[in-house]
C-alpha cells in the first residue's frame, strides 16, 4: 500500500504547571529534510526526536514543532528586583514620573528579567516523549489515507492507458495495410518496371523498421508489474517513478514508429496519462 508524503499531525499535553502543544507537517522531498523548533531546554533531545522522525516517516520536508504555554505558577522567568529598584531610581533623577510608569519603563531595561536554565524532567519528558509517538501515528494515518487516494487514481490512469494500449494494437494491421498501400502507389506511379522479388525485400525491411510488437509487449508488462507494485506491502514511490520511465520510453517509441495519424493521437492521450501519474508520484512516498 502507498503513502503519500503530505501529512498533518497534531497533539496537545496538559500538564501541571504547562500545556505541551506537538505539530508535525510533511511535504514531498526526495530525502528527509527535517526541520524542528523547540524550547532551548529540550534541544538536548532533539537528536532522539530526529531519530523517531527518520524511522516513521522515510522522506518528505518535515516540520517538527513543540510548544510550551505555561498555565500554572512555576515560571523560569524572573524579576531581578535589585536591578529593576537601581533603575526606578535612576529614572526618577531624569524624569518625573509616578511609581507604576517609571516600573513600566525599568522591566524592558536589560537583565530586569532574568530566566534560570532549567533541567529536563525525566518523567515529564517520557510524557512529552509518548505523545510525539502519538503524533507520529497520526501523521502515518494521514500519509495513508492520501496514499489510497493516490492509488485509486494510478489505477484509473493505468487502466486508461491499458485500453488505448489495446486500440493501439487493434489498428496496428491496418497501419501496416495503408504502409503497403502507399508504397505500392509510389511505385505505380513512378511507372517503371521494378524486381518484383526485391521490391518485397525492401518493403518487408521497411515495414520492420515501423513494427511495434515488442513496444506493445514492454508497455503491457510495465502496466502490469506498476500495479503490482500499488499492491505490494511496502510504499516505494522512486521505483514506481523508474517504472514511470520505462512505459514513457515505449510510449514515445510507438509515437516515433507509428507514422499513422490515429495511432499517434492514441499516443498523445496516453502521454498525458502518463504524465498525470508522474507529477503525482512526486508526492509517494
Amino acid at each position: 500500500m502507498i503513502q503519500s508524503m503530505t501529512g498533518y499531525g497534531k497533539s496537545i499535553i496538559q500538564l501541571p504547571s504547562k500545556k505541551i502543544s506537538i505539530e508535525i507537517k510533511s511535504l514531498n522531498s526526495k530525502n528527509l529534510d527535517l526541520n524542528s523548533r523547540m524550547p532551548s531546554m529540550y534541544r538536548a533531545k532533539e537528536l532522539d526526536i530526529r531519530r523517531s522522525m527518520a524511522k516513521t516517516l522515510e522522506r518528505g520536508k518535515v516540520d517538527f514543532s513543540l510548544y510550551v504555554e505555561v498555565t500554572g505558577e512555576d515560571t523560569s522567568s524572573k524579576i531581578n528586583a535589585t536591578v529593576v529598584k537601581e533603575y526606578i531610581k535612576q529614572l526618577k533623577s531624569v524624569v518625573d514620573g509616578n511609581e507604576t510608569e517609571l516600573l513600566k519603563m525599568a522591566v524592558r531595561l536589560p537583565d530586569a528579567v532574568t530566566t534560570e536554565r532549567e533541567d529536563i524532567d525525566e518523567d515529564e519528558w517520557a510524557i512529552i516523549s509518548n505523545e510525539i509517538n502519538e503524533t507520529l501515528k497520526k501523521i502515518s494515518a494521514y500519509r495513508t489515507d492520501e496514499g489510497k487516494a493516490l492509488e485509486t487514481d494510478f489505477k484509473k490512469r493505468i487502466e486508461n492507458i491499458s485500453s488505448l494500449l489495446e486500440e493501439v494494437i487493434k489498428i496496428d494491421p491496418e497501419r501496416i495495410d495503408g504502409v503497403r498501400e502507399r508504397l505500392e502507389k509510389g511505385i505505380s506511379e513512378i511507372k517503371e518496371r521494378v524486381d518484383e522479388n526485391r521490391f518485397e525485400q525492401e518493403l518487408i525491411y521497411y515495414i520492420e523498421k515501423f513494427d511495434i510488437t515488442e513496444e506493445k509487449v514492454r508497455l503491457k508488462n510495465h502496466l502490469e508489474y506498476f500495479i503490482s507494485e500499488l499492491n505490494s506491502s511496502k510504499s516505494n514511490g522512486k521505483k514506481l517513478g523508474f517504472i514511470g520511465q520505462e512505459m514513457g520510453r515505449e510510449i514515445n517509441t510507438i509515437g516515433s514508429k507509428s507514422n499513422y495519424a490515429p495511432m499517434q493521437k492514441l499516443v498523445v492521450q496516453m502521454k498525458d496519462e502518463l504524465e498525470k501519474i508522474k507529477e503525482q508520484l512526486l508526492n509517494v512516498l
